[in-house]
């Protein structure tokens, strides 16, 4: 069984072959397919000799740059950026945070198949982007919230109603704030969210207390309790999980462990009118 000692050559080579040169106004009779090497030098922005030798295995590693560089030359796919880092480093690049403009219809039909489990969908900054309908039922009806105000700390600490649900908002409060500063850290999102740091810092004394004490906290799962005005008090455990491709992204199913819960809740979201903008 062989081994590729060159395996960010053969990667190159490979992603280089499946260009079309006429795609970006490179014309003349070829041998091969696909784009030549001082092409995609060309597209990159760096020598057409540092490129052939990176196919050839020679030169040393590249930097982060270099490798974007020829990500962008060679239109490569997020996921195929991702692979010519550990090739070429050893390591995944640094997260660059997108704005999220909405989830897929995919993934929103399966939050919708949960149907006594509230599901929430959120960006690295907390603002809730989808939900099904046991999350109105029981968390919030975010559907009668403006697209600003569905962001997870604003409710918290400015609004009433969420707050007067919460059985212990001082713990649920902080326990918010450090996931939000870990989550946005790990998005590459520090910069995007210092707009709502400020706004929040500015509007509740609580949270600029609670932010001042730079906490960090993992969201992964525990249980949350919560004073609904019509179940009662009730319990979820909850679960985090990551969006391949997204680090953006976060989905947060909750689940009633009591099956009377389950039951109350099904027959809710039933008889509830499905509404979302």
């Amino acid at each position: 069984m062989s081994t590729d000692s060159n395996a960010l050559g053969t990667f190159l080579r490979d992603r280089r072959s499946r260009l079309d040169p006429a795609v970006f106004g490179f014309s003349g009779r070829r041998r091969t397919p696909g784009l030549r090497r001082e092409e995609v030098a060309q597209r990159a922005n760096i020598s057409p000799t540092w490129y052939t030798w990176l196919e050839q295995g020679r030169g040393g590693a590249p930097s982060a740059d270099v490798l974007n560089r020829i990500a962008g030359g060679l239109m490569l796919t997020e996921p195929e950026r991702e692979h010519l880092f550990i090739l070429g480093l050893g390591r995944p690049p640094e997260v660059r945070y997108r704005a999220v403009e909405g989830i897929s219809p995919r993934l929103q039909r399966l939050i919708d198949t949960l149907e006594v489990s509230p599901a929430l969908v959120r960006t690295a900054a907390w603002d809730i982007v989808a939900w099904n309908r046991a999350a109105t039922i029981v968390m919030t009806d975010y559907s009668k919230l403006a697209p600003e105000d569905r962001n997870v700390l604003r409710l918290l600490f400015s609004n009433s109603t969420v707050r007067n649900v919460q059985h212990d908002w001082e713990a649920m409060a902080r326990f918010v704030v450090g996931a939000f500063r870990a989550d946005a850290a790990r998005a590459g999102a520090t910069s995007e969210i210092s707009d709502l740091v400020e706004e929040l810092c500015r509007s509740s004394p609580e949270f600029k207390r609670i932010w001042e004490e730079n906490e960090v906290i993992a969201h992964g799962e525990g249980t949350k309790r919560l004073r609904h005005p019509v179940l009662g008090d009730i319990e979820l455990e909850y679960s985090g999980f990551a969006i391949d491709g997204r680090p953006d992204l976060n989905m947060v199913v909750y689940n009633p462990v009591d099956p009377d819960l389950a039951e109350r809740i099904r027959l809710m979201v039933r008889d509830a009118k499905p509404e979302r903008d």
